[in-house]
């Protein structure tokens, strides 16, 4: 069973999340593996729609009990003047608020980042939504879906004889959670040490297109210069060959060789190295140009071998290549073994489960899985009461009247 007690480098942090779906959840899902204490604030009627996503067991969301682990979990209508007051009273001894409302909605509440700061100056909000909080499209809705087309990436991906192709998982939401905690550190880090500590808060405004954006490095410059616009190119690497998924007699495996040395040592197991002065496979220039011919000599000798005989001969001569798993795979697999990347936890509702371990591995203060995703407003009593000092009849009425 994996810890219950933090141990994590943010141990001592606290975090108000008032965001709900993939981008904020995962963003303070990754927070609270390293130790912060994560509130969540979710509508006493319409709780997180990720409650509501398959896999279930026994009715319960096995996406929850991921992406909610080792929050603290509270019900709020912000909409209403007790809720936002009650918001205000939440942030006053938090470090970090999290929200992904469309713009504008929580400055009609009250309940925004400036009204926040007014009673706590050290507040750094992360404010996230599908355009951000400025230009034409700031206030339209926007899911991950859509980010993944304006941002370049569904035109870049998939084939070139076929049309645009999205991501299997929620790409999108994914990455701009890693850009909303990055952010967040680097504005904690200013806050506590940079230039001796300012002391104050600010405003951090992540969107779910820019990050995507953003890792398609050297396509501004090569528009701005060269007029050239990234196509589809499949499983093939615009800059850099062989780099392919080839077929063997029971599978595939992957394989990228975008070093000279490494090209040459999958000469050498291919038993090919008369191709490693033939002028079409010289330079790494020259190989992208003729990619699919060196792909083709690669896959006919994949192909005569098993996987595991491929990897094997491919890996005595120092080539660069691994399986292609499926989670079944993944939980079978000595590496993800030795690294105790899945872990057992305890679980309320099963007794045990399997979720992801923590990562990157801390050597001093590793990450947690305290608890997994907990029921529905399950933490109000000991946040509301013991912790903000609500008396029992306020608690209750606030509770009839649905505002908590």
């Amino acid at each position: 069973m994996a810890p219950t007690t933090t141990t994590g480098p943010l141990d001592g942090l606290r975090v108000i999340d008032c965001s709900g779906m993939i981008s904020g959840g995962f963003a303070t899902c990754q927070l609270a593996d390293f130790g912060a204490d994560v509130i969540m604030v979710e509508h006493p009627d319409h709780p997180d729609p990720l409650r509501e996503w398959p896999p279930f067991e026994d009715g319960i969301s096995l996406w929850w009990k991921s992406i909610g682990r080792n929050k603290r979990c509270v019900t709020l209508d912000l909409s209403t003047e007790e809720g936002a007051a009650l918001l205000h009273e939440l942030v006053k001894d938090a470090d970090l608020f999290f929200e992904n409302f469309r713009p504008g909605t929580l400055e009609r509440w009250n309940a925004d980042p400036t009204s926040l700061q007014e009673v706590n100056s050290e507040l750094i909000s992360v404010r996230l939504s599908g355009y951000g909080q400025t230009g034409p499209r700031s206030t339209k809705p926007g899911f991950g879906t859509v980010a993944e087309g304006i941002s370049g990436w569904a035109h870049a991906n998939g084939y070139p004889d076929r049309g645009p192709l999205l991501p299997p998982i929620s790409l999108a939401d994914l990455t701009a959670a890693q850009f909303a905690v990055q952010s967040a550190m680097f504005a904690l880090f200013e806050r506590e040490i940079g230039h001796g500590g300012s002391g104050d808060g600010q405003v951090i405004d992540v969107s779910l297109y820019e990050p995507l954006f953003r890792l398609f490095i050297g396509d501004v410059e090569a528009y701005d210069f060269k007029n050239k616009v990234r196509e589809r190119t499949g499983n093939r690497h615009p800059n850099a060959a062989p780099r392919n998924i080839f077929k063997t007699e029971d599978g595939h495996i992957t394989l990228s060789a975008s070093s000279q040395s490494i090209f040459e040592n999958v000469m050498q197991a291919i038993d090919r190295p008369d191709l490693i002065n033939d002028p079409r496979f010289s330079t790494n220039e020259n190989r992208v140009a003729h990619a699919e011919a060196l792909d083709r000599i690669i896959e006919e000798w994949t192909r005569q071998r098993t996987t595991a005989q491929a990897l094997e001969e491919m890996e005595a001569a120092d080539a660069i290549v691994g399986p292609v798993h499926t989670i079944s795979d993944i939980f079978e697999d000595d590496q993800y073994q030795a690294r105790n990347d899945i872990i057992e936890v305890e679980d309320s509702d099963f007794g045990s489960l399997k979720t992801h371990a923590p990562i990157p591995k801390f050597s001093r203060t590793p990450g947690s899985v305290r608890h997994t995703g907990p029921p529905h407003g399950k933490d109000n009593q000991e946040v509301y009461c013991e912790e903000l000092g609500l008396p029992t009849e306020t608690f209750e009425q606030l509770v009839t009247e649905d505002v908590i």
